[in-house]
């Protein structure tokens, strides 16, 4: 990413593309956007998942569950993003949407290498 206009599209083209993927891909597809080292954490406090297979396995829990995304907001700044966005969940015949606050640091290749995903209980909510 040479300079900060092309960083800025670079990195808002892979925060579309995550939430385009997490309401539609699988875990394979999702893990594709991460570097080699990267670390997840989700939600901050939890569990810290450390590289691509345990990024994989933490994607993986979705894959049989409807979802939808819906971008709220989106802050670009240097190498990383924070945005917020909607996430409805369908299992069965019940339904729950989070709203979580995500933020994401970037390599200079556009991977991700590090993402905090910001929200609690008080987040969620049954539809």
């Amino acid at each position: 990413m040479p300079n900060a206009t092309d960083r800025v599209r670079a990195i808002t083209e892979t925060v579309n593309r995550y939430l385009e993927l997490v309401a539609k891909g699988s875990a394979d597809d999702i893990v594709e956007l991460y570097a080699d080292d990267a670390t997840v954490e989700e939600p901050v406090g939890g569990e810290v998942h450390i590289g691509r297979t345990a990024i994989h396995g933490f994607y993986a829990a979705v894959n049989d569950v409807q979802r939808e995304c819906e971008l709220v907001t989106l802050r670009v700044a240097g190498n990383e993003a924070a945005f917020q966005f909607r996430l409805t969940v369908t299992a069965g015949q019940h339904r729950m949407v989070i709203e979580p606050i995500d933020v994401m640091v970037f390599d200079s290749r556009g991977k991700v290498t590090a993402m905090k995903a910001y929200w609690s209980a008080g987040d969620m909510r049954q539809l």
